[in-house]
């Protein structure tokens, strides 16, 4: 029985380990789908609270910012042309920007959310490598 746990721990070692490597891999493409995605909610953002929606209100809100690249990306889309930039945009929290881009945050999402995995990425993978190796001890 304990050499059954045992492979059982050096088994979820290793797919820990190949899950690792697959994700230092392949973080590229991972960027390029969270901006294609981010970009495609932008296109189908409306105001009635789709879980799309929120997410892209939920991050425009915290880290300050607007659009994909920058405020501009809401030009583009079906929201803008009805409604203007929505709230979220907004640098202060008592504002109704509509289309006055002097009252939006200008930078862009994507960048700031890299930004916050890059950094955090030292930490996750130093985490993640001090778990899987206390499982075998």
């Amino acid at each position: 029985m304990l050499k059954l746990y045992a492979m059982f721990l050096t088994l979820i070692f290793l797919v820990e380990l190949v899950a690792a490597i697959v994700g230092f891999v392949f973080r590229h493409e991972i960027k390029n789908s969270f901006k294609n995605n981010y970009e495609k909610a932008l296109k189908q953002y409306n105001s009635t609270g789709d879980y799309r929606s929120h997410a892209v209100d939920k991050i425009q809100s915290t880290l300050h910012c607007c659009g994909v690249t920058d405020y501009r990306d809401w030009t583009n889309t079906n929201y803008y042309s009805e409604k203007g930039f929505p709230k979220s945009c907004c640098k202060r929290e008592d504002c109704t920007p509509q289309r006055d881009a002097d009252k939006v945050n200008n930078e862009g999402c994507f960048i700031k959310v890299m930004t916050i995995i890059e950094s955090e990425m030292g930490v996750v993978a130093g985490i993640s490598f001090g778990v899987a190796c206390f499982q075998d001890i």
